[in-house]
């Protein structure tokens, strides 16, 4: 069998199975399963990556079956394997096989954990759909399926509020942007009249100075097909204006986070614009228009990332800023970098998030980081995982000597806008420089903030809940993360003897891979995806403008050096303000109140939202509740008949008097009428 067929089926198996099976399976054979299919997927997924880096490899399609054939709408199920698919791959596989490990260990206590890793495989098979998509609308089916799947995994605890709420939230906000992708692939239909994407790609470059009718007016044909397509991704990757799902997301189990924010759903929106490039090559305006966005994405969830407490909301932040730096890089033409950024990207980011999770593990599901520190003595290992994927994306190198995964990605993109030219270019630089301090400030304040210092464990509720509980009885919390391996010891105040343990085995091996991934995938792979500057390594699967190559290598040396620069300065003022003087933050939010509140509420996106739609809704709503469907609906309709019916049957009962003399005059009465009906004809 085609090895691509086992790679992209075998997790929907594995789903089917865990999910139909759940308890009457039983847990363990369940993790068995879903957990070997994405390990079986990941050894299949590299082989093919490595043929492709190795240049022997070629770009194939592999037949599924004929899908749909209806007049000029033909085409088959098939899955497209080339370059960029390859890069796909082992970044799915690979984060997925390590979040279904990962998992064994962090949702122990769950007792739903069939259905638990039943969603993981269901989502993995869903995103392997998408980037193995032939044609448009099978990219769609996979892009509506990673939709379903981060609704089923983000409201895994379907039993709190919250989780639920986020759920819908990420439904609905990816449901808008969704629209914008339909429109756009109807408008590619009927404007090349097929949805096959090597046909569309390879009739692009003729479309350009066409133009077509769009909401009244006539506009160029690609600027309105690329800006439609954009919009579906600024959905699906949490660019701004879209973006306030992403950290509602949290709700879910932490494994969800690394799966849904490192590697997978939100870089689905990357993977789009970078497999349609050529359509997006011939419209400069949709190009600005990417660019744009994902710098003021950038910049915005940078921001915001300073003042988070929670350490899952910090690299949620984080996540949507670096998909604002994938989106500028092929916004200025350099696709090669952006993707080189996604690659690297997913092993710090699915390293910070699941060390993130043993963190929580380990202090009995707290994640304010104002009651964590002095961990790094207790959990050691997750503090040097957390440490490597900070080093990732914080970008430390030294230039031309060595660096990790984040200094050659997010450094080639930093010098791909400068080396544009273009005042828009420019723009994303500086935004992207200033991005990057904040970034290692952010960073490095989760660290400082959960590994040094004194310990601050005894001001946390939940660390007196799960003592008090220890100690008083066997109940254990549901419905939010499981239970930390600890004990305590007895104290006067009950929490002064915790002691937080290190994550089992099954959650450390997660952390060891992803940490060899985070520091040496920039080293390794950065010749083959950007610095080579032909190209060869792509394949023709994406533009590769070797002159943007060219030019980034040219770049003078301060722009080389400021991303480090940058770097060390974030690092000396967290180090400053959470280690040498850590009464600064309060001293400089008294006196920057307002600034610091405009970030703490996240540019006041979610208010305004509320404002303009969704108060505007439910007013809407209710007063269709009342006059249209209880005033209208309900009062001529059922609600009418049945008024008509008891009035008809009161006047029927004051008939049935029981006298003969009221039947004789009623029968009296027919009688007449009969008759005169009978004379008038």
């Amino acid at each position: 069998m085609n090895a691509i067929l086992i790679i992209v089926f075998l997790p929907l198996l594995a789903a089917i199975i865990a999910g139909l099976g759940n308890k009457q399976l039983g847990m363990v054979p369940a993790k068995v399963i879903t957990t070997g299919a994405l390990f079986i997927s990941c050894a299949l997924s590299w082989p093919i990556f490595i043929g492709f880096l190795g240049g022997h490899a070629e770009a194939s399609v592999t037949p599924v079956l004929s899908w749909v054939k209806s007049g000029n709408l033909d085409f088959a199920w098939a899955l497209r394997v080339d370059t960029l698919t390859a890069v796909m791959l082992v970044v799915i596989t690979s984060v997925s096989a390590l979040v279904h490990l990962y998992s064994w260990g962090y949702m122990s206590e769950e007792p739903d954990q069939p259905r638990f890793f039943a969603y993981l495989s269901l989502f993995t098979f869903a995103m392997l759909m998408l980037v193995t998509a032939d044609n448009l609308v099978q990219m769609f089916f996979g892009w509506e399926g990673v939709g379903l799947a981060s609704y089923l995994l983000i409201g895994f605890w379907f039993k709190k509020p919250s989780a639920n709420a986020a759920a819908m939230k990420a439904f609905v906000v990816n449901r808008v942007g969704d629209l914008g992708f339909m429109m756009g692939i109807f408008g590619t239909f009927l404007v090349f009249g097929t949805v096959s994407i090597p046909e569309i790609l390879a009739a692009a470059p003729g479309m350009a100075g066409s133009t077509i009718g769009f909401l009244g007016g006539r506009f160029d044909t690609m600027t309105v097909l690329c800006i439609l397509l954009f919009i579906g991704a600024m959905g699906k990757s949490a660019q701004l204006g879209l973006h306030t799902w992403l950290p509602d997301a949290m709700e879910g189990p932490t494994p969800v986070s690394a799966l849904i924010h490192a590697a997978t759903m939100v870089t689905a929106g990357v993977f789009m614009v970078c497999r349609l490039s050529p359509m997006f090559e011939v419209s400069p305006t949709a190009l600005a228009l990417v660019t744009f966005i994902g710098a003021m994405t950038c910049i915005f969830a940078a921001t915001v990332g300073t003042t988070q407490t929670d350490i899952k909301r910090v690299i949620a932040y984080s996540t949507c800023s670096q998909l604002g730096y994938m989106f500028f890089a092929a916004g200025v033409g350099a696709y090669g970098a952006s993707m080189f950024h996604l690659f690297t990207h997913a092993f710090f980011k699915a390293l910070l998030f699941l060390g993130a999770g043993s963190v929580i593990h380990a202090m009995h599901h707290e994640q304010d980081m104002r009651y964590y520190g002095g961990l790094r003595k207790s959990i050691p290992l997750t503090y040097w995982a957390m440490m490597m994927g900070t080093l990732g994306i914080t970008g430390v190198g030294i230039v031309d000597v060595f660096g990790f995964a984040g200094f050659y990605s997010k450094d080639a993109i930093l010098e791909a806008a400068y080396a544009k030219g273009t005042e828009l270019g420019y723009f994303a630089f500086f935004l992207g420089i200033f991005a990057a301090l904040l970034t290692s400030f952010y960073s490095w304040r989760l660290i400082f903030l959960t590994f040094f210092g004194k310990p601050r464990w005894e001001q946390s509720e939940h660390i007196q809940h799960a003592v008090h509980d220890d100690h008083g009885h066997d109940d254990h919390a549901h419905g939010h993360e499981t239970q930390a391996h600890a004990h305590h010891d007895e104290h006067s105040d009950g929490t002064a003897g915790y002691h937080p343990h290190e994550s089992p085995l099954n959650m450390l091996i997660p952390l060891g891979v992803l940490s060899v991934g985070a520091v040496l995938a920039g080293f390794v792979f950065h010749h083959s995806f950007v610095s080579e500057g032909t190209g060869h390594f792509w394949k023709g699967s994406l533009v590769f403008a070797e002159h943007t190559i060219h030019a980034m290598h040219e770049v003078p040396l301060w722009v080389k050096w400021a991303p480090f620069a940058v770097m060390a300065t974030g690092l000396a003022v967290a180090w400053y303000a959470y280690i040498k003087n850590t009464r600064f933050p309060a001293a400089f939010v008294d006196q920057f109140g307002f600034l610091y509140k405009f970030l703490l509420n996240k540019w006041y996106f979610d208010e305004l939202y509320h404002a303009i739609f969704v108060v505007p809704a439910m007013w809407l709503g209710r007063k269709f509740w009342t006059v249209i469907d209880q005033g209208v609906i309900d009062r001529f309709g059922p609600n009418g008949a049945a008024w008509v019916v008891a009035q008809g049957s009161r006047a029927a009962a004051k008939l049935q008097s029981g006298y003969l003399y009221s039947y004789a005059l009623v029968m009296l009465v027919g009688l007449v009428g009969a008759i005169s009906w009978v004379i008038a004809q």
